[in-house]
C-alpha cells in the first residue's frame, strides 16, 4: 500500500511539482504562499538538475520561468494575489508564445494589498486571463490535500500537452492546513515527452523562432484564431466537476475550493433537516463546466452559487444556465471563512421560501 505522508497544502505542491518533473522554480516573497517558495528552495538544492531563484521581483520570477520553459524545462512560479497581478502581462507573453507553465496563486483578500486572509476574489483575474490580448488560462481549483498533488501533476500535463500556462487557484487556508496525502511515482524528466519547438542550440538543426511580437496585422489575426481553436479544444477535453447529494436534489449549491469544502458540511445539516440539497463542485473554472450545469437545469430549478467573495462564479453560472433556472447567491469577501451551519441556514432559508412560493 502506497504510503501516506502528512504534509502541509504547499509543501504538498511543491512535492508534487518535484515528482512531475519540474526542474525550475523562480518566485519573489509574499504572504501567504512564502512556505513554498521555502519548500522549493530545499527541494531543488537536492537535485543535480534543478533550480531554484529568488528573483528580485515578481515581474523578474515570470519571465525566467518564461526563459526556462523555452529552453525545455517544466517550470513554476507561485504568488499571492496582488503578486499574481504583477505577473499578468508575463502570462499573457507565455500565452502568446505557447509555452507552457504552471503559476499557482495562494489567494488571500484584497483588492489592493488587502489582507492574508484566505479568499476567492481572484476568480476573475484567473478565469479571464488577466492580462491584455484574447488569450485563456487554464484554471484548476483543488479543495482536498490529496487533490493539491494530483492537480498539480495535471498541470504540468496539461501546460505540456496545449502549450499553456495553467495556473492552481489555492488560497490561505488551504496552503496552511495539513492532511494526509499519497503521491505518485516520480517522472523522469529525461523521460517526458520530446518538445520539437524547444530553444536548444541550432548546430544541427534550423532556427526556430519563438515570439510573441507580429507586426503584420493578419499575421496577429491569425495567431488569434489559431489559439482560440487550441482553447474550444481544451474546453472540449478538459473540463472536469465533482457532484455531491446531487442525485436527487432540487437544490445544488456551486462552489469551488475552500468554499466547497464550508458548502459540504451545510448540506450534511440540510440533509439531516431533510432537505433536497446537493453540490456541484467545478474542478476546471477554465474551461467552466457550463454544460454539466445547464444539463442539471433539466430538474434543478435552483442554484446556489456560494463564493468567498462578493460574487465572481456567479456570472459564469447564469451564462451556463441562459435563464434556465433560478440562480441565487451567498458570499463573505475579505477573508471571512463562513462555517458549514451559516451555509445551512442560507441554505434552509431558501428552500423553504422556493417551496412556500410554489404552493402559493
Amino acid at each position: 500500500m502506497d504510503k501516506k505522508l502528512l504534509m502541509r497544502g504547499s509543501q504538498v505542491i511543491g512535492e508534487a511539482a518535484i515528482r512531475a518533473g519540474c526542474r525550475f522554480y523562480a518566485g519573489y516573497p509574499i504572504t501567504p504562499q512564502n512556505a513554498l517558495p521555502e519548500f522549493m528552495s530545499g527541494a531543488m538544492a537536492k537535485l543535480e538538475d534543478g533550480t531554484f531563484i529568488q528573483a528580485e521581483s515578481e515581474l523578474a520570477a515570470i519571465n525566467m520561468v518564461l526563459g526556462a520553459s523555452m529552453a525545455g524545462a517544466r517550470a513554476m512560479t507561485s504568488s499571492s494575489s496582488p503578486g499574481i497581478s504583477l505577473k499578468q502581462e508575463g502570462i499573457s507573453f507565455l500565452a502568446a508564445s505557447e509555452l507552457p507553465a504552471v503559476i499557482v496563486n495562494t489567494m488571500r483578500g484584497g483588492p489592493g494589498l488587502g489582507n492574508i486572509a484566505p479568499s476567492q476574489g481572484d476568480y476573475f483575474q484567473a478565469t479571464r486571463g488577466g492580462g491584455h490580448g484574447d488569450y485563456r488560462t487554464i484554471v484548476l481549483a483543488p479543495a482536498y490535500g490529496q487533490e493539491l498533488a494530483d492537480l498539480t501533476r495535471k498541470a504540468f500535463e496539461y501546460a505540456d500537452r496545449y502549450r499553456t500556462p495553467v495556473m492552481i487557484l489555492a488560497d490561505g487556508m488551504m496552503s496552511q492546513m495539513m492532511e494526509p496525502v499519497i503521491f505518485p511515482d516520480p517522472l523522469n524528466p529525461s523521460e517526458l515527452p520530446s518538445k520539437p519547438w524547444v530553444l536548444d542550440g541550432a548546430d544541427e538543426r534550423p532556427s526556430r523562432i519563438i515570439k510573441s511580437l507580429i507586426l503584420n496585422p493578419m499575421a496577429m489575426e491569425e495567431h488569434n484564431w489559431k489559439l482560440t481553436r487550441k482553447y474550444e479544444i481544451i474546453s472540449k477535453e478538459i473540463a472536469a466537476v465533482e457532484t455531491y447529494m446531487a442525485e436527487d436534489a432540487e437544490l445544488v449549491v456551486v462552489a469551488y475550493g475552500t468554499a466547497a469544502r464550508v458548502a459540504k458540511g451545510g448540506i450534511k445539516k440540510a440533509r439531516e433537516m431533510g432537505l433536497k440539497v446537493g453540490l456541484l463542485r467545478p474542478v476546471t473554472l477554465w474551461p467552466f463546466p457550463g454544460s454539466v450545469i445547464r444539463e442539471m437545469s433539466r430538474s434543478v430549478k435552483d442554484f446556489f452559487v456560494f463564493e468567498m467573495n462578493t460574487g465572481q462564479m456567479l456570472d459564469d453560472v447564469k451564462l451556463s444556465l441562459e435563464g434556465k433556472s433560478h440562480v441565487h447567491f451567498h458570499g463573505r469577501p475579505g477573508g471571512i471563512i463562513p462555517t458549514p451551519d451559516e451555509i445551512s441556514r442560507a441554505i434552509s432559508r431558501l428552500y423553504y421560501r422556493r417551496h412556500l412560493e410554489e404552493d402559493l
